[in-house]
């Protein structure tokens, strides 16, 4: 088959995640308990030794660092996290309280669901296509780190999927997904949840 294999991973924890906070481009660390995460999960096959390509957000690239077996890191910004503008540091419920009817039919949009002063998924969904149209003429696969929102541009491009429903498949975090870039900007997804493994020794 035509294009060229990699693999990607959402970042570890971070305390906005525990709290249920929207990131987006604010540069939130990883917590002690993401930090812990990361220095003992290990890159199963067929990644295993694939150099790294992070976002330049801090949480994807101390995770991309922290994660074994060393591997080189190279940072892209076309897998940053997609921005939440205004939202970012709020928790959805309260969007969803305050913005009342028109937030709600703002999230009907799917694809084109634009908070303010951010950007829609569909626009991050160009710059992770620009990212993909390289990545085919590369000389070999790369593990991708990147955000739950580089991961969801990378199902609705596979699949097709609009984001007005539940997704067709549901990516698990201590995990990576293995895809292929395809020429023009395309992607196939060819095995999700690989489950990462464990050192608890490097922890």
């Amino acid at each position: 088959m035509s294009g060229q294999l990699f693999a990607a991973m959402r970042h570890a924890p971070t305390d906005w995640n525990a709290r249920g906070l929207l990131q987006g481009l604010t540069d939130t660390p990883l917590s002690a308990e993401g930090i812990a995460l990361a220095r003992c999960w290990r890159v199963p096959a067929p990644a295993t030794s694939w150099p790294r390509v992070s976002s330049p957000l801090v949480r994807a690239r101390h995770t991309a660092e922290l994660i074994g077996p060393t591997a080189p890191v190279a940072i892209d910004s076309r897998l940053r996290e997609m921005s939440f503008g205004a939202w970012e540091g709020r928790t959805l419920a309260d969007l969803r309280r305050d913005g009342g009817e028109a937030f709600f039919a703002n999230e009907l949009r799917g694809l084109d669901f634009t908070p303010p002063g951010g950007e829609s998924p569909r626009h991050a969904m160009v710059r992770v296509a620009s990212w993909l149209d390289d990545h085919v003429r590369a000389d070999a696969p790369v593990l991708v780190v990147a955000h739950k929102a580089v991961l969801r541009t990378l199902l609705a491009l596979a699949t097709g999927w609009d984001m007005t429903d539940k997704p067709p498949v549901r990516f698990q975090r201590a995990a990576i997904h293995l895809f292929r870039a395809l020429p023009g900007g395309g992607v196939s997804l060819e095995r999700a949840n690989i489950p990462m493994e464990t050192d608890r020794a490097a922890a």
